[in-house]
């Protein structure tokens, strides 16, 4: 369970700067990897708590992460 979560917070934190370096958000790295990581956390414990996701944990890193990233409005965004 430990070696999971921190996976999830890895993974996180590559969507955030690859989100970032490829153009898909302008935060800036550093918020984009806190606004991941915490879409990341709130999912691992969903599923945890709930049971709801996908079967890997590696997919549902990338997922929640994504995910965050699109709901979280910026005022950069367009």
């Amino acid at each position: 369970m430990y070696l999971t979560l921190m996976g999830t917070v890895v993974i996180a934190m590559i969507v955030a700067y690859a989100s970032e370096r490829t153009g898909f958000t302008h935060n800036g790295v550093i918020p984009s990897m806190i606004i991941c990581i915490g879409g990341a956390f709130l999912f691992y414990f969903v599923r945890i708590m709930f049971g709801f996701g996908f079967h890997s944990h590696g997919l549902n890193a990338i997922v929640s992460a994504v995910g965050a990233l699109v709901i979280v409005p910026t005022r950069w965004r367009k």
